[in-house]
């Protein structure tokens, strides 16, 4: 009798072991067709989470079409916290951060097999400084930068040229406070962007309210650094505006800058690297949300959108003065729970929101003329998602 229910579980063991087998080849099969049916229309949508919390594992990768709004689940990169990603000049790979606490922290390489949709692990390196909340990579594909909100700093690294990454070459620190007693009582990176021209390098620091800038050094000869240090420029945000995330007018002329704090976007001009305020103007004026996330202009240029969480989740819409580049508030989207971040399609068809605490991205389609969103109803069920960003397939 124990031989005969001994064998049994071994028959089971095995059936299940095979059934598994045949899903995966089945799901990488149905995969693989997905991704050879692709179109100019479609493109690949990669998706950073929160995992600390039970159900998301990592990077979600889909197929997602630009002239109907729909998607398709493609694959899944393990990884923990990468809330923030970045996809390399060549499209060949892709960086993340691995936000977590002291000597847990890193930036993290993937290998991106566009045949397929997947990516694949390649390695990771400790930012050396907690939090990394974002990550950037300069226009020659050869360094990688991630902005650390608790450590209050930037980190930077060297790409070899099989796309690993180095341990971090420079932890450059910033210290001051600002005058929220709470939020401000130390330096908080939270962003990092080259300029379009790629010749300079911002970085919004939460904590003291200041834009700080670094000349960006060509790639001239191995082992030169990506940044001249010597170079920073600080240029300052309304006191306890909190700067966040922020966005170049596709004419380069002007820089919108998100505070966290205030819920204010601040609009500066912009020539040559240099920043002059010339208007502050609220997100949100019925409850004065301090919870402001991300920032995107509009790829014609035609309008500006930031999000707010915490209270009146939502997208405020503005449109854009053609002439000096000043806002006009042109509506205001409610969206899912905490819409941390969001992106708009190259073609401006599509603006996708991760409600991070609605476990969903929502892809509402834009009004080209008003500006104004509409919820498609296609929405993509997924834990906690934090960061949206496309590549061509």
């Amino acid at each position: 009798m124990k031989r005969e229910v001994i064998f049994a579980l071994i028959c089971a063991v095995l059936f299940v072991t095979c059934t598994n087998r045949k899903t995966k080849k089945e799901d990488m099969d149905t995969m693989n067709k997905v991704v050879a049916s692709a179109t100019p229309n479609d493109l690949f949508l990669l998706v950073g989470t929160y995992t600390s919390e039970e159900g998301s594992q990592g990077i979600y990768v889909y197929k997602f079409d630009t002239e109907t709004g729909r998607s398709d689940s493609l694959s899944l990169a393990e990884a923990v916290n990468p809330s923030y990603l970045v996809v390399s000049p060549d499209e060949k790979f892709v960086y993340a951060v691995s936000e977590n606490g002291d000597g847990k922290s890193t930036s993290v390489a993937f290998a991106f097999d566009k045949e397929r949709g997947v990516l694949q692990f390649l390695n990771s390196s400790y930012t050396e400084s907690p939090g990394p909340c974002f990550i950037e990579m300069d226009k020659a594909g050869k360094s990688v930068l991630t902005a650390n909100y608790v450590g209050g700093s930037i980190s930077v690294f060297k790409v070899k040229d099989d796309g690993t990454l180095s341990s971090a070459e420079a932890v450059i620190n910033f210290e001051g406070s600002g005058p929220d007693t709470t939020r401000q009582k130390s330096s908080h990176l939270h962003s990092i962007r080259f300029s379009p021209d790629t010749r300079f390098l911002f970085a919004a620091d939460l904590g003291t309210d200041k834009i700080y800038r670094y000349s960006a050094i060509g790639s001239v000869f191995e082992g030169q650094p990506v940044l001249s240090r010597e170079s920073l420029k600080e240029f300052p945000a309304p006191a306890g505006s909190g700067p966040r995330h922020f966005d170049f007018h596709p004419t380069g002329k002007y820089f919108y800058l998100l505070g966290e704090l205030s819920g204010d976007v601040i609009v500066y001009d912009y020539d040559e690297g240099d920043l002059k305020e010339k208007q502050v103007i609220a997100t949100d004026s019925v409850v004065g949300s301090r919870g402001s996330a991300d920032i995107h202009v509009s790829p014609d240029g035609k309008f500006l959108y930031a999000s707010n969480r915490l209270q009146a989740d939502g997208i405020a819409i503005f449109s854009i003065d053609p002439d000096d580049g000043t806002l006009t508030k042109a509506g205001y989207q409610p969206t899912g729970r905490h819409p941390r971040n969001f992106v708009i399609t190259p073609n401006g068809k599509f603006l996708l929101v991760a409600s991070r605490d609605d476990n969903k991205i929502q892809v509402f389609i834009i009004n080209n003329k008003t500006g104004s969103l509409t919820d498609t109803g296609q929405d993509i069920y997924v834990s906690k998602p934090v960061c949206l960003k496309f590549a061509a397939m």
